[in-house]
């Protein structure tokens, strides 16, 4: 029997604001342990919680850019469960009467064609504090508060996505738009944007879903593609051996590729839900969503299908470059400078990408500026240097931070244009290889690849190629 996977994303996004979501405490990553609290995060008898304006303006921007239907009316509700972390022995979040409902996300899945996903739901809540394993003596755990409190908005998708590659595909896409809104850092490392999945499998052709597990501790797009992998086909071992799936929660353990079980699925009945009565009812006003509508910016899709028209480019291209907003920024600067879009983007998908990940920065850190980018490529059209010239030079810029002229002049890497000189050279050549000379004459002509090679090679790649070609055929053909 063939099987289907049926798969739902429940992302967690840590919302850039100064101050947690009830108190003013800072949010600052790394602090020292328990250094970032005060009586309200940390649960104190008789504390009262206060709303973040400010992280209810960026739920409402990612609700918006998502294409969700923002309700008027949103309820707080506590979440009933003890753990080490939960200073308050509950966590105040949203449940039947969340912020927005009903958004969607497109996404291109591998055969190229775009799929909607929907978003059933996007609500604000508290994080909880963060327990630390082995510390101390190395038998201890240790439980730090400083995330506690911290805003974050969950984003729970339907269960659309039908592979793992799917699912990537649309963290993908989710990170990229709380990074163009600048809500959220989107560093899964340190925790700022979190996943977990709901997955389950069915007979190809069935319409009922199957027994579906949550698999926490995905922390990267990797771990998540592993993770459900590995997920999918130990349903799929179970029901093939005549086994049941059990509903539960189960961890992903990067060192081993698998999941294991970690405990029996709640319902939502166990946490024993009911409306925080600390909190009013959250009201968002019609004129307040238009004024953050007016906010927003162009979003990745917006901009790629732009990019598309605008410049010429495939799809591939465009959605590297709208990738992240910097990048797209730094292209649309070098435009501005260097009129040739597909070149721009060529230089910058094969070469400054790769510089960018050998050395570990982002494009914010870059050396090299949009200015210094674009004179690089103006010198290699103008015949000045050759493109594998360029790329050498790209590769020093990168490492001294001298522009390209400077780099050219002290090392003697101006292209040999000139003909007299190309043809000793080419005369030589031809004389040294005259086996070669004759099967080209006798209708080899692919041979024309060598005699150019040999001619770079006798240059130090400095010869200007399309003369090269040129001149090579000339003396070739006579």
């Amino acid at each position: 029997m063939e099987y289907e996977a049926v798969i739902g994303l429940e992302v967690h996004a840590q919302l850039l604001t100064r101050s947690k979501l009830f108190c003013g405490c800072a949010t600052v990553f790394g602090s020292p342990p328990n250094t970032q609290v005060c009586p309200v995060c940390l649960g104190m008898p008789g504390v009262l919680p206060v709303i973040n304006e400010k992280a209810v303006e960026y739920a409402i921007k990612m609700a918006l850019a998502t294409e969700c239907r923002i309700n008027e009316r949103s309820v707080f509700a506590r979440k009933n469960y003890f753990y080490p972390d939960l200073p308050k022995g509950y966590q105040i979040s949203q449940y039947d009467e969340p912020l927005a409902e009903g958004g969607h996300i497109d996404i291109e899945t591998a055969d190229g064609k775009t799929k909607r996903i929907g978003i059933t739901r996007i609500h604000i809540e508290e994080d909880a504090g963060k327990l630390l394993h082995g510390e101390g003596d190395g038998e201890a755990s240790l439980v730090d508060f400083n995330r506690a409190g911290m805003p974050l908005i969950e984003i729970v998708s339907e269960p659309h996505i039908s592979t793992p590659e799917e699912a990537v595909s649309y963290l993908k896409a989710l990170r990229d738009i709380l990074l163009y809104l600048e809500i959220c850092d989107g560093n899964m490392q340190e925790g700022s944007l979190r996943c977990d999945a709901n997955v389950s499998v069915r007979p190809v052709g069935s319409k009922e879903f199957g027994t579906k597990t949550e698999v926490k501790n995905m922390n990267s797009f990797k771990f998540l593609k592993d993770a459900l992998t590995y997920e999918i086909g130990r349903q799929i071992s179970l029901l093939e051996s005549g086994e049941r799936v059990v509903q539960e929660t189960r961890l992903f353990e990067p060192s081993t590729g698998k999941t294991r079980s970690m405990r029996s699925k709640e319902e939502a009945h166990d946490y024993r839900y009911f409306p925080e009565p600390d909190l009013l009812p959250l009201v968002v006003e019609q004129e307040e969503i238009e004024a953050i509508m007016v906010m927003l910016p162009e979003l990745p899709a917006q901009k790629k299908e732009r990019f598309m028209k605008e410049y010429g480019l495939p799809s591939y291209d465009a959605g590297i470059l709208t990738s992240s907003k910097r990048l797209a920024d730094f292209y649309e600067e070098c435009v501005r400078l260097f009129e040739e879009p597909k070149t721009i983007s060529n230089w910058i998908m094969s070469e400054l990408l790769r510089l960018l990940k050998e050395h570990n920065i982002s494009i914010e850190e870059t050396p090299i500026g949009a200015d210094r980018f674009t004179a690089l490529l103006k010198l290699v059209r103008e015949g000045k240097i050759s493109g594998k010239i360029g790329k050498e030079v790209l590769e020093e810029m990168f490492a001294t931070g001298k522009d390209a002229q400077t780099i050219i002049e002290e090392k003697g890497l101006s292209q040999i244009s000139d003909e007299s000189e190309l043809l000793t050279i080419i005369d030589k050549i031809l004389e040294e290889n005259p086996e070669n000379v004759e099967r080209y004459r006798a209708g080899k002509t692919k041979l024309i690849g060598f005699f150019v090679g040999e001619v770079m090679k006798a240059t130090r790649g400095k010869a200007n190629p399309q003369l090269v070609n040129k001149l090579l055929k000339e003396r070739l053909d006579k």
